[in-house]
């Protein structure tokens, strides 16, 4: 059987791939990309490249096999996302796919905030496909903190408009190995997984477990949403991006991503990467570079 991930250069493509190559040695798995030189070494392990820009549909041609399984990764674009994404679902779709699965958001329809709209009306679009589909609903990845910690450590502050809202965090690997698994496994047809963190947390709670680990003594600094989206426009954040994830935080004081529901790790049959974890290998890796630069 033929596995395409759509969108297998990004940061979860590459996880979700080297999943796929350790749990299904024997499937044929191709990667779908704008630029094959970001997984030339994936290819050198056998994976299919195939070149694609979701702007030029005819460039997914031959893309999928009948009968294969595809995985829809939402691309991070900032503009023309359903777009993009509606020619992927129509290609696949002509392709007769038996499976079309696509990570979309915690909540679905009942996530009110600025980023989820794609992702909403691209589930309307996968779901009136005429193929079988899987909507995996992913909740906010530990990454989404952790990959900034050296901003966090250089400015002894985690920045945010959160307040002291909850948010349902997993590590990005968790979710790829829930979609290796969707992708490998049979029954999935017509699912819908809400995919979460095992524990939520708050920024306060972030920062605390930032000292602990450290050793230094980190704060959290709570702003309106257009002070934080202002702060991060001047560190160099291009404006959308920076609105949206401020608009993010405000929905996470709001409780929008703070769901708990135990399906990702039930699915994936361990728990989920605390929020720690992902803090101590950060911090480890950033240990590891300033050492090496000495």
């Amino acid at each position: 059987m033929t596995i395409v991930i759509a969108g297998a250069a990004g940061k979860l493509g590459r996880l979700v791939v080297e999943d796929l190559l350790r749990r299904a040695p024997d499937h044929r798995l191709r990667a779908l990309v704008r630029n094959p030189e970001k997984i030339a070494d994936l290819a050198a392990r056998g994976v299919e490249i195939h070149v694609a820009d979701y702007h030029d549909p005819g460039s997914l041609r031959g893309a999928f096999h009948r009968g294969g399984r595809v995985l829809l990764i939402s691309t991070s674009s900032m503009t023309g996302i359903v777009d993009q994404h509606r020619a992927v679902i129509d290609a696949a779709a002509a392709a007769e796919v038996s499976l079309l699965a696509y990570t979309s958001i915690l909540g679905g329809p009942a996530a009110t905030f600025d980023i989820a709209d794609p992702h909403n009306e691209t589930e309307q679009l996968v779901t009136a496909a005429p193929v079988p589909y899987a909507l995996l609903r992913n909740g906010w990845y530990n990454e989404n903190y952790t990959g900034h910690l050296d901003w966090t450590l250089a400015a002894d502050s985690v920045f945010g408009a959160a307040g002291a809202g909850k948010v349902a965090t997993a590590a990005r690997a968790d979710y790829a190995e829930a979609a290796a698994i969707v992708l490998t496994t049979e029954g999935n047809e017509g699912m819908t997984y809400e995919l979460s963190g095992d524990t939520a947390w708050t920024m306060p709670d972030y920062a605390a477990e930032v000292s602990r680990r450290t050793g230094r003594s980190i704060a959290y600094t709570n702003l309106s949403v257009a002070d934080y989206t202002r702060l991060m426009v001047d560190a160099g954040v291009p404006p959308a991006e920076a609105a949206a994830v401020a608009d993010a935080d405000d929905a996470i004081a709001r409780g929008q991503l703070a769901t708990v529901t135990g399906e990702l790790s039930r699915l994936i049959g361990h728990p989920t990467t605390p929020i720690a974890d992902s803090i101590a290998a950060e911090w480890e890796t950033l240990t590891d570079l300033q050492k090496s630069s000495t």
